[in-house]
Parts: C-alpha cells; sequence; structure tokens
C-alpha cells in the first residue's frame, strides 16, 4: 500500500514543476491535495532524488564519535605507534598497528597470525599491547574487548579479516 502511496505522490509531484507548485484547484483530487500539502509541510519525508527538485546533505550519525576517536587517537598516537613497543613486523619500518589482545584469548591468537603474515609481506610493523597491563591505555581508547586494532585513523574491535585488514592499510 505504501509503494501506491508514494508512486502517486511521486507521479503528483513530478509532473511538472509549475504543477507541483501551484496546480490549478480542479485538478486537484482530495487524496492528491492531501499529499501535496503533507509533502510541502515535511519535505524531510522525501529521499533525495532525481526529478523532485531536493537535494540534502547525508545523515552523518556517527561524526562526533569519529571526531573524539581521531582526536583521541591522535594524542595516544607518539606511544601506541613508537618503534620502541614490543611488536613484530620487518624492524625499520612504520608501526601501522596497535594490538590490544589479552591472555587466553583464542581470537587474539589468531590475529596475531594473520597480522604477522600481513606484517611482513606488507612490510609494516605491529605494536603489542595487553588490556590487562595496559588498561588506561585502553579505557582512554574506549576499547573494552580482544583482540582490537588501533591505526593512526580507526579503532576496530574484535577479530578482523585478513583481507579487511589488508584494504583498509592499502588506503
Amino acid at each position: 500500500m505504501m509503494h501506491i502511496v508514494w508512486s502517486v505522490a511521486v507521479a503528483l509531484l513530478t509532473g511538472s514543476a509549475a504543477i507541483a507548485q501551484q496546480p490549478p484547484p480542479q485538478s486537484r483530487s482530495p487524496l492528491g491535495e492531501a499529499i501535496r500539502d503533507a509533502l510541502i509541510a515535511t519535505p524531510e519525508i522525501l529521499p533525495p532524488g532525481p526529478g523532485l527538485g531536493l537535494s540534502r546533505a547525508p545523515l552523518d550519525l556517527y561524526g562526533e564519535d569519529i571526531a573524539r576517536d581521531l582526536d583521541v587517537l591522535s594524542h595516544a598516537a607518539p606511544h601506541l605507534f613508537s618503534a620502541d613497543q614490543p611488536g613484530f613486523g620487518p624492524r625499520g619500518t612504520a608501526t601501522r598497528i596497535a594490538l590490544f589482545t589479552r591472555a587466553d584469548c583464542p581470537d587474539c591468537a589468531t590475529a596475531m597470525q594473520e597480522l604477522q603474515v600481513l606484517a611482513d609481506r606488507m612490510g609494516f610493523r605491529v605494536a603489542l599491547f595487553d588490556l590487562a597491563r595496559d588498561a588506561a591505555l585502553a579505557r582512554d581508547l574506549g576499547l573494552d574487548m580482544a583482540p582490537s586494532y588501533v591505526m593512526p585513523d580507526r579503532m576496530l574491535r574484535g577479530l578482523m579479516p585478513a583481507i579487511v585488514l589488508e584494504r583498509y592499510l592499502s588506503e
């Protein structure tokens, strides 16, 4: 039913800009007039699209969270990505991931194995952190699960497939 109402509304609105703005009273049905009035009163219910003459900025649900994460990351980066941190990967290469693990975590062992292969193949270092030992840093970053991957521009919680990590590292 909603599809039919939507189709009628689109048909009424896209016939002509002049008609959509001020159709002659004799050409309006009561339903068409009600739909027109509702759409004029609440244009936000329509998706942006061609032919409707509407444009709207995309909804940014996570903008504030992303900005906060990036701010926290920029402050923690010198510690997270320091060459002095214990880790693995080719010596003398940049540290691109800080991996937070926990003892007795099977997913952490898998993450370390997959990252070792990726680090050797792509030529970067991984810094290792323990969620218990580095609890204050993990708390500051908002990390509460293992494994968690921290990169200069993002944080990923939970075991990630190597192909996902490779894509992020290739951007």
